[in-house]
């Protein structure tokens, strides 16, 4: 079916979208230090938070792709935005970790799993010769509420305490959120109107593919690798001696590099092809810690967090290209929430690790090692899914 113009409101569409609820998610490294503060809490303890959010949205992210699929995107991921800001809300007068567990580890979790994957795996369909850059430019929106939010937080946090300034985010994402939502609608090809909509594998079908399965591996691998930085880096900069809106500006330059990442390489691999970028990109993550392990000053971490972003906004933005390249269009958002999930025990365990890794020995050097092999394992796992390619259907 031929390209609509209406699909790059889509994009931009989910471009928003992507930037509110990861704008949240990563301003948990401009509250890190006020949780541990206020609950006199150890970085380990701190970081279930963030791990524990991000389990929930990698784990229900497949249970909102098939809402999305069976209700569309709109109203599910205005659900999300509603149930974000609920959290932060809820966040803002807790009294105790336990609390914010609940209200920022599961309700903001449960928030950005009904708009993430429902938004990003919504555009893959509006797009054939331009997916790859489609679905860069979208998901760059990451890289953007990753620049953005956390630095605003910093600064709010400056003329505010962290609950007013939570309770500000909260406003901000239910305003922004619900206006970007309501403009996400499916694809004229994927509302079952014809048989074009029918084309691709069910996702029971997908699930027994080897492509799917060394797929999902290599995610379940990298994700530790991808994640840890966004709840240590910051602190590793205060360890090096680096002031605090520095050490949070550090997230925004994740934030940058991912946002070249998203563009640049999303329109080189439509023409490289998208698998071959994946590996590469992979193996370009776990390259990138050598920046942070041999850092002494900020010099090495800009370097780190402009290397990891690009590494890390590639691979993200590359993989629901590759789950419709594959799988094809039938129950695309169900097979990009499934894939997702892979990430969730290492969006948990991964940071609360590394912190516990920390608190025992008092640097990151095993924290680094570790998610280098990791690196290396998802970069051969990729390449096996490569291998195996395009299902057939």
């Amino acid at each position: 079916m031929k390209e609509t113009p209406y699909g790059w409101v889509v994009v931009w569409a989910t471009f928003a979208c992507l930037g509110v609820i990861f704008g949240v998610s990563y301003s948990f490294a401009a509250f890190f230090e006020s949780f541990a503060t206020e609950f006199a809490a150890q970085r380990a303890d701190v970081s279930w938070i963030f791990g524990l959010s991000g389990f929930v949205y990698f784990v229900m992210g497949a249970g909102g792709g098939m809402l999305a699929d069976r209700f569309g995107p709109r109203w599910v991921c205005s659900l999300g935005m509603v149930l974000v800001a609920l959290g932060l809300l809820l966040t803002s007068w807790a009294q105790s970790l336990w609390a914010v567990y609940l209200s920022y580890g599961l309700l903001v979790g449960l928030g950005i799993a009904f708009v993430y994957t429902p938004s990003i795996a919504n555009v893959q369909p509006w797009f054939t010769t331009r997916r790859g850059l489609a679905g860069g430019i979208a998901s760059s929106g990451v890289g953007a509420g990753t620049l953005l939010v956390p630095v605003l937080v910093s600064l709010a946090l400056g003329h505010m305490p962290w609950r007013e300034a939570m309770q500000v985010l909260a406003l901000g994402v239910l305003l922004l959120g619900l206006m970007a939502a309501s403009l996400l609608k499916k694809a004229p090809r994927a509302d079952g109107a014809g048989q074009a909509a029918a084309s691709g594998l069910s996702l029971k079908q997908t699930l027994q593919t080897p492509t799917f399965r060394w797929f999902y591996l290599a995610v379940v691998l990298a994700s530790p690798v991808m994640f840890i930085p966004f709840a240590h880096v910051s602190a590793s900069a205060r360890d090096l001696g680096l002031d605090g809106s520095l050490a949070v500006g550090l997230v925004g330059l994740i934030g940058v590099g991912s946002l070249v990442g998203r563009f640049a390489i999303g329109w080189l691999a439509d023409r490289w092809g998208r698998a071959t970028t994946l590996v590469l990109m992979q193996l370009s993550m776990g390259l990138s810690y050598a920046a942070w392990w041999t850092a002494q000053g900020h010099w090495g971490l800009l370097l780190f967090a402009l290397w990891f972003g690009l590494s890390y906004g590639s691979i993200v933005s590359l993989l629901p290209a590759i789950c419709m390249d594959y799988f094809g269009a039938k129950s695309v958002a169900g097979v990009v929430g499934t894939l997702y999930s892979g990430a969730a025990v290492g969006n948990l365990l991964g940071p609360v690790l590394a912190g516990a890794l920390f608190d025992a020995t008092g640097h990151y050097h095993g924290v680094m090692a570790a998610c280098l092999v990791l690196s290396l394992s998802a970069t051969w796992a990729t390449a096996q899914m490569r291998r195996y390619g395009r299902a057939q259907y």
